[in-house]
């Protein structure tokens, strides 16, 4: 069996085990991390693979948990049309900031993104009509796919919690995020972002269309942005327009870092360590002295991600993923000297190399 199919077979254990044997606590944190791990995965594709900055990621969840909102608890629509409303509904507005942002690059692209989030919040906050305005909006949006109501599973005659439903669903959606992920970056859309990412000048004398790999990145990172969104409202029921802000954009932002920005596992991977943590911390804030520090929970859930991003960019920059791969390849060396390679043995012994003893 190769490693590939180990890991595969792996997860596909702890994807059926872990719900009958975490408590609700954890499989809670794991769903927050789901959630947290579709976003992450768009954004990675623009920032990673497309090489595009974006700092308004917040923005396209809260669209996602308001079309959830109004198509799913509101319209009683089925679990598909509001996870696709959202999808729609965030891929066009990712496509709108895309066209926006076509002309600029840099810092000058991180302004434009940032000012997308303050419209939101000005939309969230004084359009009752979409968002149920300062109050929020709440209510049960459907959760039936075929057979399976995942508000309420019942299979082969015994009943599960929401817990564990919710964690079924949600990391499903994680791999199907990242099974389209894989395939969008081996696509020749993928391919084109990548060439823009390395470099644009370069990309457009070889015949990319940089416009239209830049809109398509982030029409692609706004829509599973906006799903993530949904399936937050969908899980917890009642969304605010405060919970939209430019500290969740930092913290998807922080997630594709410390998970390591342009390789598929790192949205996942860093999704985990980071996604879960601000209901860690929660948990955990009766028993952690921040009172005495003068510190609030959401205080210390900022200052622990900023700390976490200056470690990763300053001493370990390719993250969590990345490091791992370093190390794979490490223990590959170890097993094969650097003298043992063939081009090392003909300098030492000041022998033609290969290519050499052709030409001669």
């Amino acid at each position: 069996m190769t490693r590939r199919r180990l890991v595969a077979a792996v997860l596909a254990v702890a994807f059926v085990v872990l719900p009958l044997a975490v408590g609700d606590f954890g499989l809670s944190v794991l769903t927050f991390a789901g959630i947290f791990a579709v976003g992450a995965i768009g954004l990675d594709l623009a920032v990673g693979h497309a090489g595009q900055i974006s700092l308004g990621h917040g923005f396209f969840m809260g669209v996602g948990a308001y079309a959830a909102v109004n198509l799913g608890a509101e319209a009683g629509l089925g679990l598909p049309v509001w996870l696709s409303g959202a999808a729609v509904a965030g891929g066009a507005l990712g496509a709108l900031v895309g066209l926006c942002a076509l002309r600029l690059r840099g810092a000058y692209l991180a302004i434009v993104t940032v000012g997308v989030v303050f419209v939101g919040l000005y939309v969230w906050n004084n359009v009752p009509a979409i968002s149920g305005g300062a109050a929020g909006a709440g209510g049960e949006a459907p959760a039936v796919l075929g057979p399976l109501d995942f508000n309420h599973l019942r299979v082969a005659g015994q009943s599960y919690a929401r817990e564990q439903a919710w964690f079924w669903l949600v990391w499903a959606l994680v791999a199907a995020a990242a099974w389209l992920a894989a395939n969008l970056v081996r696509s020749r859309t993928g391919r084109a972002w990548q060439a823009v990412h390395d470099n644009e000048l370069a990309a457009s004398a070889v015949g990319v269309d940089v416009g239209r790999a830049k809109v398509s990145a982030f029409a692609v990172a706004g829509a599973l942005g906006a799903v993530a969104g949904a399936l937050y409202f969908g899980y917890v029921q009642y969304v605010g327009p405060d919970e939209w802000s430019l500290f969740l954009s930092v913290q998807f932002l922080a997630i594709v870092i410390v998970g390591g920005s342009g390789r598929l596992a790192g949205p996942v991977v860093g999704a985990v360590v980071l996604g879960g943590a601000p209901r860690l911390v929660e948990e955990l804030s009766p028993h952690l002295p921040i009172g005495g520090l003068g510190l609030t929970v959401a205080n210390l859930n900022r200052l622990l991600f900023g700390l976490l991003v200056v470690c990763f960019v300053a001493y370990a920059p390719r993250g969590l993923a990345g490091g791992w791969d370093d190390l794979q390849r490490r223990r590959r060396w170890g097993r094969r000297p650097l003298a043992d390679a063939p081009m090392v043995r003909a300098a030492v012994a000041d022998e033609p190399t290969i290519d050499d003893k052709e030409q001669l």
